[in-house]
């Protein structure tokens, strides 16, 4: 007689209780809750959540703030112009005075004139730069979480305490978050290899607003690096494309005044409006002299920093290439789990300081221009050596700075200290990443070799890196 079985029956899994303690350890514990807050791994995590309460604060402030006219009227009659058939943009005007704007400024806000019963539904159109700002936030999130640089905590001051940013976008309906966004979504398409279209994204901000030009040494040093002389040149001839073909028919109807209005570098601000230069007497700020020493200043930084750039956007090429290879012999998994943020680091970090330099040297900075570097600050902040209470102490004086109206002497002066301050943080860590890179290419070299050895189709691969 055979004996009897002994065994339980089989083994089914984990118990449905063990399961949900499981999860409630995991996701319930001290040290998964203090990730969601300081580990930059988890800002994907943690996003969504700011996202939908971004929604309800866009909804709120455009239900119970006034909106407040400023440039809108003066930009629905500079493109009410056009639509009558003048393309002379030295006869472009509003209220505010001469079109000053590029040709791809006067599309998208015709395109506003239709949408919004030509410029009057002020209420569509603050819930459309509402919508503008939700995309601008998802464009800078995804760069964050690239990077994985920023802790998520930071979402709750860039999200939440700037009053003046959320007035920008959907009190005042200024063309600057426009420009924004263009870049934004221009940098996240050359972080995915899509150089054209980031190219032609790029050019499209640029002719929204001349601002935008500020990151142009970056992108330069970028190709170079990158794509080398000749694909350089590709992209420059796609750029300068985008801007002949938008400005065709003000350029065939009146080419100077097209581009001494679109492109008029010699532009004095009104010293009224200054947020950066109060604290100097409106004689010297409207000097020719003083624009010619920061414009001086400018490029001066610009070539100390060059270099640095030039070795940061090399080594990001490097490390792409090597990652690429890398992932062809990975599972999926674990082609999920392998970490690219120093590589996104690299190609971030021109960008935004060269933005930076140029807000430093700026003539003058209006409110409106806060749009321009805001969502940057963090980033540049954790570039940094100091420490969190340091770059949380620079960011609260510089928004409490912009948001200071009129803007004071001492606002002013603020202003500028901090930026000093956070520029002398950017200078003491590019020596020593740059020393860190040096150290680390021979490492870098071998696996490189390693990889290419494993894998006989890498070589191929490396030349079919897609750049377009």
């Amino acid at each position: 007689m055979a004996p009897p079985n002994r065994r339980g029956p089989p083994n089914r899994g984990p118990k449905p209780q063990k399961f949900s303690l499981k999860l409630l350890e995991k996701y319930f514990s001290k040290q998964y809750i203090l990730s969601l807050v300081f580990d930059p791994r988890q800002f994907y995590v943690t996003a969504p959540i700011f996202l939908l309460l971004e929604l309800v604060i866009n909804y709120l402030i455009i239900n119970r703030v006034p909106y407040t006219e400023i440039d809108w009227k003066a930009y629905m009659q500079e493109v009410e112009g056009v639509v009558n058939g003048t393309f002379d943009y030295s006869q472009l005007k509003g209220d505010t005075g001469p079109l000053v704007y590029p040709a791809g400024f006067v599309y998208i806000f015709m395109g506003l004139y239709y949408i919004t019963d030509f410029g009057t539904n002020i209420r569509l159109a603050q819930y459309i730069f509402a919508g503008l700002y939700m995309v601008n936030l998802l464009l800078v999130f995804r760069l964050y979480g690239k990077s994985r640089k920023i802790p998520p905590f930071i979402m709750v001051f860039v999200c939440l305490t700037s009053y003046r940013v959320h007035s920008i976008f959907s009190l005042r309906l200024f063309n600057d978050p426009v420009a924004m966004v263009l870049l934004y979504a221009s940098l996240n398409l050359f972080l995915d290899d899509m150089w054209t279209f980031g190219s032609v994204f790029f050019s499209l901000a640029v002719s929204v607003k001349m601002n935008i030009l500020m990151f142009a040494p970056a992108l330069l040093i970028a190709y170079i690096a990158i794509l080398g002389f000749k694909k350089t040149i590709l992209q420059l001839f796609v750029c300068g494309l985008i801007q002949v073909l938008l400005a065709a028919p003000f350029l065939l109807t009146n080419p100077v005044g097209y581009i001494m209005g679109a492109f008029n570098l010699g532009r004095i601000f009104l010293y009224k409006w200054t947020v950066n230069w109060r604290f100097i007497t409106e004689e010297l700020f409207v000097s020719r002299n003083f624009h010619l020493s920061l414009l001086a200043c400018h490029i001066v930084l610009l070539l100390y920093f060059a270099p640095t750039w030039l070795t940061y956007l090399k080594s990001y090429c490097r490390l792409s290439v090597l990652e690429s290879q890398v992932k062809v012999q990975l599972k999926k998994k674990e082609k999920a789990m392998l970490n690219t943020s120093s590589s996104s680091q690299l190609f971030l970090a021109p960008f935004f300081a060269a933005n930076f330099i140029g807000m430093v040297c700026a003539r003058s900075l209006h409110y409106q221009f806060y749009i321009w570097y805001y969502h940057t600050l963090p980033y540049l902040l954790w570039c940094t050596p100091y420490s969190m209470w340091t770059r949380l102490a620079i960011m609260g004086v510089i928004e409490m700075c912009w948001n200071v109206y009129p803007s004071t002497d001492w606002s002013s002066g603020a202003l500028h200290i901090c930026h000093l301050i956070l520029l002398l943080g950017l200078v003491q860590t590019q020596s020593n990443v740059c020393k860190s890179i040096h150290d680390a290419e021979p490492v870098v070299s071998s696996t490189a070799a390693t990889a290419a050895a494993s894998e006989p189709s890498v070589e191929k691969k490396k030349k079919k890196h897609k750049n377009y």
